[in-house]
């Protein structure tokens, strides 16, 4: 009896194990697949970053090259300067302001028009008419848009730098990060979280326009309850709202394209708005708000007399004083003498150069530089023209007429130099650099503060440098913006910096959350997510992976075509024997040199270029996806893998020359084009190929070019793609 009930008790227990054996291996293969998609999921958000980043360098690289043109050049070809000077600098209206509201009273609305009628001051009416317009899908008219941007620009005008607010009791105020032109973000946070009003104030963080298809209305909704609720609505400038930025992600192409008559008098208008919103904002002496972030130089004292309306872009280093460079070129005259050589560039504020950090034995006193190095890379980042390289980092090259900053005073005496402190950069560059730095900068871990060089302006600034800026101030928290996040919002910096972005699916459908946070008298933050989108929750987290990993991937190989010239040059240096084939680790040093984007190019290899039989990467297999879209006649080599890598420079370009916004321009304006684009390029392009290009796109014969056809001309196709709409 003993005997059997042992069997029967072994009996029974072998299926239970067999059931923890399998339950153990579907749990060990349920974590390598999630893990696999989160490793996806990553070095799909990092391509997506990466790949914005470098477009702001794009841009910054773009404007310091007007910017330099501005300062340096007096004529070009006859006319240079006058092309863009009307966009960078500032607008000089004639007008006064009464005649400027008479002006736009007088414009006359339609009886046709449908859309929702203003009248000044506002009441709660008409913002719920802009609102219910807006949702379906109609655009106020010029009359209004122009009527409520004099009446903000009014208002900015009476605003300081910092706001200080403070919370009372049971009062929540509501924070927002970056929107980019995503309407519906903006109304789902209407219907969640209520409408603005004295007991439901909002501070947006900046950043409201570019990129999506509805910044115009954003900017009329923020800009109408700021009239409405004016001690309880509150807009901090991001660096998007600055005119030069918005000439390459949409914003000026928008307003031109919805007001075709007043959009030209909107977008200057629109420049002094976006000049007069305040900075920063601080709620009950202890958090302090700002769109991008802080350097080691940031000082809220002086931030509150910096006269922010003389900020028009701040991708635009300011001039400096006809004396301030007087003697600076003095001290480079000087220094040629004494026989040193230097490096001199327009953009070297707050950095020592190579020569004068070499010490020699008959200095007796060293001068230092009154700029730091934080504020340093905004200005050296902004302000560098750019030039062309094969395989190394972009440089700017020497100028002449423009002295380095960090260039000492030398003083004979006796049989020795003295070296002196240069003399201070004007007031106005150092309001600058403390706008750029609030503007464009991002947190790290590291402490310390660095010029940012991914984003190309601004700096990182550490732990240490927020804890600094808090003490100094008394302040326990900053908030930013400025950094999409996937859930939303981020922590850092042992949680005193908090990073909040409102803008959901920003790189893709379903690549991120939005966000916004609830701040009581507490001071404890309460943040609330959300996602914009319906088929979006119908998707698993597989199939939401692979449709943002798709989308990534296809910017990323068309980065890859965009520098093919390169890379092939790049790979078959290391294919002596030109098998078409190189080793894994070169190809990703290859590729990194080339495009600079800071990914993990071992683990997208398999996405990317197919391995031959031994193991080996065979190169040209990164471009067999992508072809150009049209065929472009041979007018010079690599024309249009050329056009196609800086099609969106060459479209900002055009948009400065073409000033009434018709999208067709003459073969004298293209030429024009063409010398400011091959001198921003450094590429030698002769007036004969540049005529011959001219008329083998002017296809009517009418002697003017539809610019729009001829950018549309300039893209790539994705072969997969091609497949899949045959197969659907």
């Amino acid at each position: 009896m003993g005997c059997g009930t042992s069997i029967a008790n072994e009996n029974q227990t072998r299926p239970s194990e067999t059931a923890m054996k399998a339950a153990i291996l579907i749990q060990r293969w349920y974590r390598r697949y999630v893990a696999r998609l989160e490793m996806r999921r990553r070095y799909t958000w990092n391509i997506f970053q990466s790949i914005e980043y470098a477009g702001e360098q794009d841009q910054l690289q773009l404007s310091s090259f007007f910017s330099f043109m501005l300062d340096n050049f007096t004529q070009m070809n006859g006319n240079g300067p006058d092309l863009i000077s009307h966009l960078l600098d500032s607008v000089v209206d004639p007008l006064t302001e009464e005649v400027r509201q008479l002006k736009y009273e007088q414009i006359v609305v339609p009886e046709s028009y449908s859309g929702p009628r203003l009248s000044f001051p506002l009441s709660v009416t008409d913002t719920n008419a802009l609102l219910s317009a807006f949702k379906e899908e109609q655009t106020l008219h010029g009359k209004y848009v122009l009527q409520l941007l004099y009446e903000t620009k009014k208002f900015l005008k009476r605003m300081p730098n910092v706001i200080y607010l403070s919370t009372s009791y049971a009062k929540e105020i509501t924070i927002c990060g970056d929107l980019h032109g995503s309407l519906d973000d903006l109304l789902l946070i209407f219907y969640k979280n209520g409408l603005p009003s004295a007991e439901n104030p909002y501070i947006f963080n900046g950043d409201f326009v570019d990129r999506g298809k509805k910044s115009t209305e954003i900017i009329i909704i923020l800009f109408a309850f700021l009239l409405l609720y004016p001690d309880h609505m509150h807009l901090n400038r991001g660096n998007h709202e600055d005119h030069i930025m918005n000439l390459r992600y949409g914003f000026t192409k928008e307003v031109m394209q919805k007001y075709k008559t007043h959009g030209r008098e909107i977008l200057q208008l629109l420049q002094d708005v976006f000049s007069l919103l305040p900075l920063a904002t601080v709620i009950d002496n202890k958090v302090l708000i700002v769109h991008g972030g802080i350097s080691d130089k940031i000082d809220l004292d002086f931030l509150s007399t910096v006269e922010r309306h003389k900020v028009k872009s701040a991708l635009r280093l300011p001039r400096r004083s006809v004396d301030h460079l007087n003697v600076r070129a003095c001290s480079r005259s000087s220094s040629r003498q004494s026989g040193r050589s230097r490096m001199d560039s327009p953009c070297s504020s707050g950095r020592t150069s190579r020569a004068s950090r070499r010490r020699k034995k008959h200095f007796t006193k060293r001068g230092s530089s009154s700029s730091s190095s934080s504020s340093s890379s905004s200005s050296s980042s902004v302000c560098s023209p750019r030039v062309s390289s094969r395989n190394t980092p972009r440089r700017p090259p020497p100028s002449p007429s423009l002295p380095s900053p960090t260039d000492v005073l030398q003083v004979p005496f006796l049989d020795s130099f003295v070296s002196l402190e240069p003399p201070e950069p004007p007031r106005e560059e150092l309001e600058w650099q403390q706008v750029v730095d609030i503007l464009w900068s991002d947190p790290k871990n590291q402490n310390g503060c660095s010029p940012n060089s991914f984003r190309g302006g601004g700096c990182y600034f550490g732990p240490d440098v927020t804890q600094a800026l808090l003490q100094k101030h008394e302040l326990c928290l900053l908030i930013r913006s400025h950094e999409c996040k996937q859930e939303g919002y981020e922590l850092c910096h042992n949680g005193q910096v908090i990073t909040i972005f409102s803008a959901s699916n920003y790189y893709e459908e379903g690549s991120n959350r939005g966000a916004y946070i609830k701040l009581g008298p507490e001071l404890v933050p309460r943040f609330f997510q959300y996602q914009v989108s319906r088929s979006t929750r119908k998707l698993t987290l597989h199939q939401r992976v692979r449709v943002a990993e798709g989308s990534a991937l296809r910017a990323l190989k068309e980065k890859l075509y965009g520098h093919r010239s390169e890379l092939m040059a790049a790979f078959q240096q290391y294919d002596i024997d030109k098998t078409g084939r190189i080793s894994t680790s070169e190809w990703a040093q290859v590729v990194e040199s080339v495009l600079r984007l800071d990914l993990p190019w071992r683990t997208l290899r398999p996405r990317l270029a197919r391995l031959s039989a031994d193991g080996d990467v065979e190169y040209e297999s990164c471009f067999e996806d992508i072809t150009p879209g049209e065929p472009i006649p041979p007018v010079t080599p690599n024309l249009a893998e050329t056009l196609y890598r800086y099609r969106t420079d060459l479209e900002i370009i055009f948009n400065i020359i073409d000033k009434d916004h018709s999208g067709q321009i003459s073969i004298e304006e293209f030429r024009q084009t063409w010398k400011l684009f091959t001198s921003h390029l450094g590429v030698a392009v002769n007036d004969q190929t540049i005529d011959d290009m001219a008329r083998s796109i002017d296809f009517n014969k009418d002697g003017s070019i539809d610019f729009n056809e001829f950018l549309e001309a300039f893209r790539v196709v994705h072969k997969l793609d091609v497949k899949e709409q045959q197969q659907g």
